[in-house]
């Protein structure tokens, strides 16, 4: 599980800068409640999450429910400091598992987002959930709740796929629950994992067609990432397991994005795609468009007008801090100048709609023309519409297209 980072103190009363504040209602405004508990630890996970028996007495979920409203009331006593209260245009349920949570806990939990900080009109709210941790009547729950979205984990409709993931759940159970969320009236988005040892590309295939044959909205497909501290890290590590191999990635890659473009899904964001623009994740598009968000739980992170800070990441310390009227964030940084613009390009350019040439820096301006060349960004886009849009080649290679536009190259 990685480490906090280092940064500033934070006062006590979590107050934010004068500055910060101000910016807010410039672009969207976001909340992330993190819920940090799962009924088994998979061996690739670090997220910030734990089991009944990691936990034991030390925290539970009527301290934690307590923990998020206490920081929710702070949040609105912050953000109202500035004047104005923000809508709240997304929430994100995340994890962990959010859905180990009764619905109407989690219902509970939306409403009083509403009560305390409002949320706007056509608010899109998305809970994360996994296949075997809802019912017919908790996804009827979420949606008379206000929830408009679910996020399945599918990851793969393979079984020794799942058993080399430590998934639990049945893939003959999949779609079954999206028929559900639909029948609820839920906006359904599948996450997909590919590159598992072990996996085939036929696996992989086998996996995007049973994805598809869902009907979701919405496709999530990551390669898989051997995180340090991981169980499946220590498989690796001791030749029990292959390491991922980046060429088998990249294919697998390409197989996504041919079968889910002739299924008339189109890519939004370089790991993302959608039936239709308006189906693309808002949330998470206002991370990477720069936006606002606060973010609530044990471990969450938050950014507000150029001011990122970090909660502490175990439940109990979480609690223990709102319970004694002290913000729970660990750590925070004033993004520098510098840091602004590498993130821009960073996150602008994983974007369907690319990054504006002119808010490059000259250095940056100046590796676009190698990056034609090399055939990573799209010629007409670059030329037309002065933008820089990633090709196929350049997705697959979109961290060295960064490097460049960053340093100049």
């Amino acid at each position: 599980m990685p480490r906090l980072p280092d940064g500033d103190p934070v006062p006590d009363d979590g107050s934010l800068p004068s500055h910060a504040l101000a910016r807010i209602g410039e672009g969207a405004f976001g909340a992330y409640l993190h819920v940090p508990f799962c009924r088994v630890r998979c061996g690739y996970c670090d997220f910030n999450t734990y089991t009944p028996g990691e936990l034991g007495s030390a925290a539970s979920v009527p301290d934690y429910l307590t923990a998020v409203r206490q920081e929710i009331a702070l949040a609105t006593r912050v953000l109202r400091s500035g004047g104005r209260l923000p809508v709240i245009d997304t929430v994100f349920f995340g994890g962990g598992t959010p859905t180990m949570l009764a619905a109407d806990q989690l219902g509970d939990l939306l409403g009083l987002l509403r009560d305390q900080l409002g949320l706007a009109p056509d608010a899109e709210v998305t809970t994360e959930a996994n296949p075997d941790s809802v019912t017919q009547q908790s996804l009827e729950r979420l949606a008379e709740a206000g929830f408009t979205r679910v996020s399945f984990g599918m990851q793969s409709a393979v079984p020794h796929v799942l058993a080399t993931l430590d998934r639990t759940h049945d893939p003959r159970a999949v779609p079954d629950v999206v028929a559900w969320a639909r029948t609820a009236g839920l906006q359904v988005s599948l996450d997909l994992i590919y590159g598992t040892p072990g996996e085939s590309l036929e696996d992989w295939r086998t996996t995007l067609e049973t994805a598809l044959a869902c009907g979701p909205d919405h496709l999530s497909a990551y390669a898989l990432v051997v995180e340090e501290g991981t169980r499946m890290a220590v498989q690796v590590r001791r030749g029990e397991l292959p390491a991922p191999d980046p060429d088998d990635a990249a294919d697998k890659y390409e197989l996504a994005d041919d079968l889910l473009s002739r299924a008339g899904m189109s890519w939004y964001e370089v790991s993302n795609w959608a039936c239709t623009p308006e189906l693309a994740c808002r949330h998470n598009i206002g991370y990477w468009r720069g936006g606002h968000w606060w973010g609530f739980g044990p471990g969450a992170h938050s950014h507000v007008g150029g001011v990122r800070w970090w909660n502490v990441k175990h439940p109990r310390a979480y609690a223990q801090r709102l319970g004694d009227g002290v913000t729970p964030a660990a750590g925070r940084e004033v993004l520098t100048d510098d840091q602004l613009y590498d993130e821009t390009v960073l996150l602008g350019v994983r974007l369907a709609e690319g990054l504006d040439l002119d808010r490059l820096r000259p250095e940056g301006r100046r590796a676009v023309a190698g990056l034609l060349v090399d055939g990573l960004v799209e010629q007409r886009a670059a030329v037309r519409d002065r933008r820089v849009v990633l090709t196929l080649r350049g997705r697959l290679l979109a961290d060295a297209v960064v490097r460049r536009l960053v340093l100049g190259d």
